[in-house]
């Protein structure tokens, strides 16, 4: 059964928590909430299919900003899931939610802004290529498409 939770979010991942991610208190630390993120993030852009061909030119999206609203602590064991989602595009960058899921309740909610830069290191307007795919692989509107 699908959780509903994750709906809207077209990438999901799910991620076994480990011992070396918890803190000493017996949850997982902070910091360690933006390695699931990105986890969720890059399993987005491979379902865009879309960055391979801009890498290989030495294009690529970079985060300018994180922030993670923390919900509930997640601990060992516990079944933990991220989605991720585009939700706003602009002419050089574009921003990402996340949800992150533990044991099926709401743990955390983070919002990521990239920038796109170019060859030189510059940010530069979003690929076209990106923003058709971005529009066809989100089932709901999209700020700025």
């Amino acid at each position: 059964m699908k959780n509903k939770g994750m709906d809207g979010y077209p990438a999901v991942v799910r991620i076994e928590v480990r011992y070396r991610d918890l803190d000493p208190l017996g949850h997982v630390n902070n910091a360690v909430y933006l390695s699931y993120i990105e986890l969720a993030r890059v399993r987005y852009f491979e379902r865009l299919g879309a960055l391979e061909g801009a890498l290989g030119r030495g294009e690529a999206p970079v985060v300018a900003r994180a922030e993670i609203d923390y919900r509930r602590p997640i601990h060992l064991g516990e079944e933990v899931r991220v989605g991720a989602r585009v939700v706003r595009v602009g002419r050089t960058s574009f921003a990402m939610d996340y949800r992150v899921e533990a044991s099926g309740e709401l743990a955390a909610e983070a919002r990521t802004v990239h920038v796109w830069l170019g060859e030189d290191g510059r940010p530069e307007a979003l690929p076209e290529a990106l923003k058709a795919r971005v529009a066809e692989l989100e089932a709901r509107p999209v700020e700025g498409l």
